[in-house]
């Protein structure tokens, strides 16, 4: 709407009034603020102007005071709905579904790219000379989807946003921490694969499991074990961040919370994305029976695991269950059939990929990775010399190590230090 056209303020608060399938929206901060505006009553000259800086403070905490629009098309595409959550599983929705929830469409498409000069002359021409005195956001330009002219594009677009990204928290984020429930994490550790260097065969497996489980062909549940700081964890967490766009979702989970393995899968398996449930430093203690809970999950269970969940799991034990010598001496009778139990958790896992410590060559081709990628100007001599010492004083050779003193070495070197 140009500055130029009379705004039809009652035709937008009626809209906005009959929001029905993306009505949560404006249960959002910065919707939630536009709505009380718009509905304020105008002969209230206070109330009005404070509804007015109500959506300023509201785009300030959201980051947006110079784009509104761009935040009120986020808080749009991650509205869980009946019409989005049928886009995400790749179903049609009903026309009556699909005709309403285009229209709320329009109407917070308008309320979005709303001149806040030209909408507080539309509440008040009286109020219009409040405008010095009062902070003024910038509408911006529309992103991707309030960009468009027609239902028939929104249409499209909204049809592959979802049938690829999901819907609700699931557009927004891709990691989750199990807590009870499904908790976002909003600052996911952002490594890559490119970063990592070295153990290309095991992480080509991960890589190749991961892709099939995405395609929809067979896939297995997966154990990554072998030494500490291999890059065991920074592989799964880099696997999310490639897959990301391709609807691949994690979930981790810790081991405390096995027990509701079934609730999680119930909870996940009518979703539209993929999930990878992450357990990280996997292992039991002789009296922790949680482990059942897994193996069940794994394998035996009568309830199936849903076909869009996959389990990786770490660990720095090849044989899950800790076992002391005393634990051969005991008196149950069956103790061989115990201890047969016990070593087939790991065997249960479809896939065990093992990462152990780097030789002396391996090593140092991580070390040289990581320099080239660092644009570090040192000669790899100095570099595998004074890393050997590094690694030495830390227990021996790893790619944390290697990562850990590259750190190090940077830092001596931006500051013209030597590396000693």
């Amino acid at each position: 709407m140009s500055p130029a056209e009379p705004m039809n303020i009652d035709s937008l608060r009626l809209r906005l009034s009959g929001l029905s399938v993306y009505r949560g929206v404006v249960e959002q901060p910065l919707p939630a603020a536009f709505l009380r505006l718009v509905l304020t009553p105008c002969p209230d000259r206070y109330a009005l102007a404070a509804a007015f800086a109500g959506v300023f403070a509201a785009c300030a905490g959201a980051g947006c005071t110079e784009n509104a629009a761009a935040e009120m098309e986020k808080a749009v595409l991650r509205d869980d709905n009946p019409y989005t959550r049928l886009l995400a599983a790749g179903k049609t929705p009903p026309e009556s579904l699909e005709r309403a929830a285009l229209m709320d469409m329009a109407a917070l498409k308008e309320l979005a790219l709303l001149d806040p000069l030209q909408l507080l002359a539309a509440l008040s021409p009286e109020a219009a000379a409040d405008a010095p005195s009062l902070p003024l956001w910038q509408p911006g330009e529309p992103g991707p989807l309030f960009s468009l002219a027609d239902d028939e594009s929104r249409r499209a677009f909204l049809s592959d946003y979802h049938r690829r990204q999901g819907c609700g928290i699931y557009t927004a984020y891709a990691a989750f921490l199990w807590e009870g429930g499904m908790t976002p994490i909003a600052h996911a550790d952002p490594i890559r694969l490119e970063d990592l260097k070295g153990y290309e065969l095991p992480r080509q497996k991960v890589i190749e499991n991961t892709e099939n489980f995405l395609k929809g062909y067979p896939a297995s549940n997966m154990l990554l074990y072998g030494d500490r700081g291999t890059g065991k964890s920074s592989t799964v967490h880099a696997i999310l961040n490639r897959y990301r766009s391709e609807g691949l979702r994690m979930l981790e989970l810790p081991k405390e919370g096995l027990r509701e393995l079934p609730r999680i899968s119930e909870a996940l398996g009518n979703l539209p994305l993929k999930f990878i449930v992450f357990i990280d430093d996997l292992s039991f203690d002789q009296a922790d029976d949680s482990f059942g809970a897994l193996k069940a999950v794994l394998e035996g269970s009568l309830s199936a695991r849903p076909d869009n969940l996959l389990l990786y799991a770490t660990s720095n034990r090849r044989h899950l269950v800790r076992e002391n010598h005393s634990d051969r001496q005991g008196d149950e009778v069956h103790a061989a059939d115990t201890m047969q139990e016990q070593l087939s958790l790991s065997d249960r896992f479809g896939i065990t990929v093992t990462f152990l410590n780097p030789g002396r060559a391996q090593f140092y081709e991580i070390l040289d990775g990581m320099a080239a990628d660092r644009k570090l100007d040192i000669s790899p001599d100095a570099l595998h010399a004074a890393a050997e010492r590094w690694a030495l004083s830390r227990g021996g050779r790893s790619p944390r190590v290697a990562r850990q003193f590259m750190d190090f070495a940077q830092s001596r070197l931006l500051r013209g230090l030597p590396l000693d």
